[in-house]
């Protein structure tokens, strides 16, 4: 379950790890072009005891010393005495670490290289140096300087002028720099991740939650032109998600289902006014006797989804301005009933948590078989707390990739402290590309469109876009 977590991921992902290859793939050129190519020559040199007895334990001794040798000429080869005779000039520092000399294992070879960016300067430097370097041993190997050398060094491979650069190797860069920029993309968007506490699966929900998972609502483009799911919206895969959600509400407390339901979230923008009309519109579509209030006594939008008039509501019936059967108005072709909020008033918290409020919702459960109220967000404000206080269940909505997961449990928390009745949360606003979370749309012949019209034509629309 866990790779197949971040192989989603990933595949969320994908652009921006594409990118990141590319951008590695592409640096790595530009660092190839702009770099000077170094070429490398080198020789070989073998190193010898002088056997002027011939026996053959002289010839072993003389060996051994001679591979026991081959160790410090080694370093003595790379040594500013050596390197000084070929550097005519140049900096001997720099001309050192141009320099590698290397002990064959197990014989009395010695192979040395020589770099440049000139590939016929490197091979004549090889040879200077294996010159000047035999000329030495033949000097510092002798017991006078009548005697022969107890060491002799002679050069048995020669340099060659090298005809293709070692560096810098454009293949192998180029794989370096994609490998390394694509793994520094995958390091940062699992650390992004990590870091990320939003809840973005339904897993992740119900754990900070506690409560039941009923609904998982999919993101879809034109529901920000069309929040709602009447007429050809009604066959998406959104609508599918809201008839889902009204299943699972039925299946909530068998023997105490709720008949007052307040639908609230952590924050703002979080979907829960949208989520509020569509399961009103899709439990009235179903046969139930519903009633959908407007509680957001704040910033009210029902009217705005609906198309409706909201200048006369419930603040109207708590302050006695209004009798309720003259604010209630009837809703499209499956006869939805609307209380909307009406006057903004000073005191919201007061009024929904009043006596008043009480008396006209046992009114309101007593004449509907679901009354469904849209109220503010839980954490900025008190108000749905005090309507969560008085109705048999609230449902919390989420913002995919937008809540946190502290404030999930702090709206939890907070319902928990008034006694109110979580009866389970619902995912909104899930991408396209978490599809396997919701259900999927079905596709319906073209003929199906005319009775889609006839639909569309009766039903009331939004009197202008509304943010879902």
């Amino acid at each position: 379950m866990e790779l197949l977590y971040y192989a989603r991921l990933m595949r969320r992902h994908w652009l921006l790890l594409l990118l990141s290859l590319l951008t590695g793939v592409g640096a790595a050129v530009l660092v190839t072009a702009d770099t000077a190519p170094r070429y490398v020559a080198g020789i070989t040199m073998l190193v010898s005891a002088d056997d002027r007895e011939g026996s053959l334990s002289t010839a072993l001794q003389a060996g051994a010393l001679s591979q026991q040798r081959v160790q410090s000429y080694a370093t003595l080869l790379t040594s500013r005495r050596v390197v000084g005779q070929i550097a005519h000039g140049e900096d001997v520092d720099a001309l050192q670490e141009d320099i590698t000399a290397t002990a064959i294992p197990s014989t009395s070879l010695l192979r040395v290289a020589v770099a440049d960016s000139d590939p016929k300067r490197a091979a004549q430097r090889a040879d200077a140096l294996g010159a000047a370097f035999t000329r030495l041993i033949d000097e510092i190997e002798r017991p006078s300087s009548k005697s022969p050398p107890t060491v002799r060094v002679a050069v048995i491979d020669k340099a060659e002028v090298p005809e293709e650069p070692v560096s810098p190797r454009l293949l192998v860069n180029v794989a370096l720099g994609g490998l390394t920029a694509l793994f520094a993309a995958i390091g940062w968007v699992v650390l992004r991740d990590r870091l990320d506490t939003t809840v973005k699966t339904a897993d992740a929900l119900q754990q900070v939650s506690r409560t039941s998972l009923l609904g998982v609502i999919g993101y879809e483009r034109e529901a920000r032109r069309k929040p709602l799911i009447t007429g050809g919206g009604s066959r998406s895969a959104r609508a599918e998600s809201f008839r889902s959600l009204r299943t699972n509400l039925q299946f909530i407390g068998v023997d105490r289902q709720p008949k007052s339901l307040v639908v609230t979230s952590c924050l703002p923008d979080e979907g829960k006014s949208s989520t509020s009309v569509n399961l009103a519109i899709t439990m009235a579509e179903a046969g139930w006797r519903v009633i959908l209030v407007d509680g957001d006594l704040r910033r009210p939008s029902v009217p705005g989804y609906l198309g409706i008039e909201g200048g006369t509501g419930l603040t109207d019936v708590l302050i006695d301005k209004a009798n309720l059967a003259e604010v209630v108005q009837t809703w499209g072709r499956p006869g939805l009933s609307v209380l909307p909020s009406g006057r903004i008033p000073p005191n919201p918290s007061e009024l929904l948590g009043s006596q008043g409020m009480r008396a006209m919702l046992a009114q309101l459960t007593a004449e509907y078989d679901m009354v469904i109220i849209d109220a503010p967000p839980l954490l900025p404000v008190t108000d749905a707390a005090a309507l969560g206080a008085i109705c048999d269940g609230a449902l919390l909505v989420v913002r995919h990739g937008r809540t946190r997961r502290e404030q999930v449990v702090r709206a939890v928390e907070l319902l928990s402290s008034i006694s109110a009745r979580l009866v389970g949360t619902v995912l909104n606003f899930v991408p396209a590309k978490h599809g396997s979370y919701y259900g999927h749309g079905y596709g319906y012949d073209p003929a199906d469109q005319e009775t889609t019209s006839e639909t569309t034509s009766e039903t009331p629309r939004p009197q202008a876009p509304m943010p879902v």
